[in-house]
């Protein structure tokens, strides 16, 4: 073959192989397109068999198995929500009670295929992939509400990972399996988020339109169908952007068949109503959440009480809970006026700031615990953020402006008109906050004094109303339940009970006002003084002497020498009555100087207008529907009806002619009552009671200083209590104190207290006990008190 064919042949070839390979190109792109698909789909097959067979995969196969975080609702005892303790705050609520017009607004906004599909939209899916892929487009999403309650409820997370989004495929197929499209819509609708931590559609519609989902219209359910869109929909905050997303809810309902267009344009066009405050009393009675999840941990065990879901009923009663929390707030504003205490401390720079804050550090360290009362300095004003920043030696503090509000910032000043650097403030540490990573003490300003008050139905012993402080939080330091404070002669109630009850003694008794003295082995002589030192009274009858809160008189009543009573036998009946804490059983016992809550006051005193029955104080009415039985009922006879009765009769004159007179005739009922105030003015006390109610008010300061001059428990203490009083009592029909039997009235010589000649002008009617009225008529005794004492003494 010579070249030329050889040419030849070759070009043959050539055309032959050009003629040809369009179809082998094909065949090879296909088969190697075939072997990428298989490799890819055995790839694909085999991650999603992998990840299918993961063991530690979620399950939820029943309906029954969703057992999500509650919100557990504490009630008022007329059903006013007064608190609620949460995790997550969420009322679950069946399908029955959800209406079709919620359903239908949420599919039709977010997934208009869901009863077709089987957990995924494999046509949402491509379409959002498409959308990615064009230049400019953002990821979109294409879950279905089956995926996105696996998101919510099984994965609990929103990472964008290979894993998580073939789990989330996964879990979606076998919920559709296990769940009927009913159960996993309910199940959606009482796990989704909204805003202002509320979980569910239930305690959406709650606070949004202060109605149960069971109640909402077509307008409103296309209101909270809008909300998993996005909280920058929410209504409150953004109210234009709600109504766009209202309509175009409103629009799709239309389009797939769940509302007349007629319909539609109404909800449309009208403004969408919200609730200013659907629980006006929500937050009232933190004191009462703090007690029910103290009952609810030691029952349940702290780890159940988030998803318990319980109605609990309390015996707060709402009302009086409030003005009392008012009342405390008032007396408390009304102390800082007098004294000044809306002031800084001081103010310091250069060397005496550096010196403060170096002994800021030798005091706490690294940094102060946690409610621990220090003397900062303010080292920095923020406008912007409305608050101060505050040196605690080695740490610094926030305060922010709102907590100084109200009480020390009445006037809603600016920031830089209320303190400035150099400034040194009393502050509390209440909690920490991460910023910029680090914990940093939040603070509340502390430069006055702190009150408690408790109110008690005599009767049934039930906790009307306690506050444990001006700016009480949930948690927080209660001092009406546990702070231990001298009660001062609001004590000496119980020492009077204790007299009158061993019949040595009687309201009529004289014993002399004057100097004591009391020595005990081993201790230094004891000189009880009167509290304003004034001259003394000589002779009086015990009457007046608790009326005027003698103390000299009232230390004699426990000189066993002297034939009183001893200090052991006042510590049982206290106790008897109501105080647990520890009573040292010495003489100074009859002026209130063993430390006492006042709780404990309130409840012993109400031992005096039950007419000494005593019974368990009483919280909580009912956990769920099943009564408390946590708290028995049961009343045992802690001090004699007569002797109760007696040293109320006495208490009555606390008010009419004593050191709570100042409060006379402003009940418009009989009252009984005693004030308190303790050395140095550190506790004012007032501890009160009508047949109704019984009101213990205590003001102090936590560090224990001094109140400031002219403080007693007659102007501190007394005006919070009378305020309490006429507003918890208002409207109620005066009641008097009911006269037991074995009491006896005698007409009486009030110099004396023995028994007043017939006619005598000046003669005054004084309860007994029978058998114990004055024998003797003042002219035959020659009003000789000493005789008297001698008399009753043998």
């Amino acid at each position: 073959m010579g070249l030329r064919d050889m040419k030849s042949g070759h070009t043959l070839r050539l055309r032959g192989l050009t003629s040809s390979s369009p179809w082998r190109i094909l065949r090879a792109l296909f088969l190697i397109g075939l072997t990428v698909a298989v490799l890819g789909a055995g790839g694909i097959a085999a991650v999603w068999l992998v990840y299918a067979s993961d063991p530690d995969l979620p399950r939820l196969d029943r309906a029954a198995d969703y057992k999500p975080k509650v919100v557990t609702h504490v009630l008022a005892q007329d059903g006013e929500l007064i608190g609620e303790i949460f995790e997550e705050r969420r009322t679950v609520v069946p399908r029955q009670k959800i209406p079709d017009v919620m359903m239908h607004a949420l599919i039709d906004a977010e997934d208009a295929g869901f009863f077709e599909h089987a957990g995924l939209s494999y046509w949402g899916m491509l379409r959002a992939l498409l959308y990615d892929l064009k230049p400019g487009g953002r990821m979109q999403g294409a879950s279905t509400l089956t995926q996105q309650l696996v998101r919510n409820v099984l994965l609990k997370t929103n990472a964008r990972t290979l894993k998580r989004k073939i789990q989330e495929m996964i879990l979606a197929r076998r919920l559709e399996q296990s769940l009927s499209k009913d159960e996993i819509l309910t199940i959606y609708l009482n796990q989704i988020a909204f805003p202002y931590q509320r979980f569910g559609v239930e305690e959406a519609s709650c606070f949004y339109f202060g109605k149960s989902i069971s109640d909402v219209d077509a307008g409103e359910a296309a209101v909270l169908a809008s909300l998993p869109k996005g909280f920058n929909i929410d209504p409150v905050k953004h109210p234009d952007r709600a109504k766009e997303r209202q309509k175009y809810v409103l629009s799709q309902m239309v389009r797939y068949h769940h509302l007349t267009e007629a319909e539609a344009e109404k909800f449309a066009r009208a403004p969408i109503r919200l609730v200013k405050n659907a629980n006006p009393y929500l937050g009232s009675a933190p004191e009462f959440v703090d007690q029910v999840r103290k009952v609810l941990d030691d029952r349940f065990g702290a780890k159940e009480v988030a998803t318990l879901g319980l109605n609990v009923v309390t015996t707060c009663d709402a009302r009086i809970q409030k003005l009392t929390r008012e009342a405390v707030e008032k007396g408390l504003q009304n102390l800082d006026e007098r004294h000044g205490y809306r002031k800084p401390l001081a103010h310091l720079s250069g060397k005496a700031f550096d010196a403060h804050v170096k002994q800021l550090v030798r005091d706490y360290g690294d940094e102060p615990g946690m409610d621990k009362i220090v003397d900062g300095v303010v080292t920095e004003v923020s406008k912007e953020e409305g608050g101060f920043l505050v040196s605690l030696g080695k740490s610094t503090g926030v305060l922010p402006l709102p907590l100084i509000a109200d009480r020390y910032n009445p006037k809603k000043l600016p920031p830089e008109k209320c303190f400035s650097p150099g400034d040194v403030i009393r502050v509390r540490i209440l909690d920490h906050k991460s910023i910029d990573e680090r914990p940093v003490p939040m603070l509340a300003l502390e430069l006055g004094p702190q009150a408690a008050a408790v109110v008690i139905d005599p009767e049934t012993r039930q906790v009307k109303a306690m506050v444990g402080g001006y700016g009480f939080r949930q948690g927080s330091f209660n001092r009406a339940r546990v702070a231990q404070r001298q009660p001062g002669s609001a004590f000496k109630p119980f020492v009077y009970a204790a007299a009158f009850g061993s019949e040595r003694f009687t309201p009529a008794s004289v014993l002399v006002d004057g100097p004591q003295v009391y020595t005990q082995p081993g201790m230094a002589p004891w000189k009880p003084q009167n509290a304003e030192k004034e001259e003394y009274l000589g002779p009086v009858r015990l009457r007046t002497a608790l009326a005027r809160s003698l103390n000299t008189v009232a230390s004699q009543l426990v000189d066993v020498e002297r034939g009183g009573i001893s200090p052991e036998v006042v510590a049982e009946l206290a106790k008897n009555m109501g105080i647990e804490s520890h009573l040292e059983a010495t003489p100074s016992i009859a002026l209130g100087a063993s430390a006492v809550t006042p709780l404990e006051m309130a409840d012993a005193y109400a031992t005096f207008a039950a007419q000494g029955q005593r019974r368990a104080l009483r919280f909580i009415q009912k956990i769920g529907d099943a009564p408390f039985d946590g708290e028995s009922e049961t009343s045992t006879e802690a001090v004699k009806p007569e002797v109760a009765f007696l040293v109320t009769s006495m208490m009555t004159s606390v008010i009419e002619e004593g050191t709570a007179a100042s409060a006379r005739g402003k009940l418009g009922r009989p009252a009984a009552g005693k004030t308190g105030t303790t050395n140095s003015r550190k506790d004012a006390w007032f501890v009160g009671f009508t047949p109704d109610l019984v009101v213990s008010v205590w003001v102090g300061f936590d560090d224990m200083r001094e109140l400031g001059r002219g403080e007693q428990g007659s102007r501190a203490a007394l005006p919070i209590w009378l305020d309490i009083m006429q507003g918890a009592l208002k409207g109620k029909p005066p009641r008097p104190f009911a006269q037991p039997p074995g009491i006896v009235v005698a007409k009486i010589d009030p110099a004396s207290g023995l028994l007043a000649e017939p006619g005598a002008a000046n003669a005054i009617d004084e309860y007994f006990l029978a058998g114990t009225e004055p024998k003797e008529t003042a002219a035959a005794g020659e009003a000789n008190p000493d005789n008297f004492m001698n008399e009753q003494e043998n």
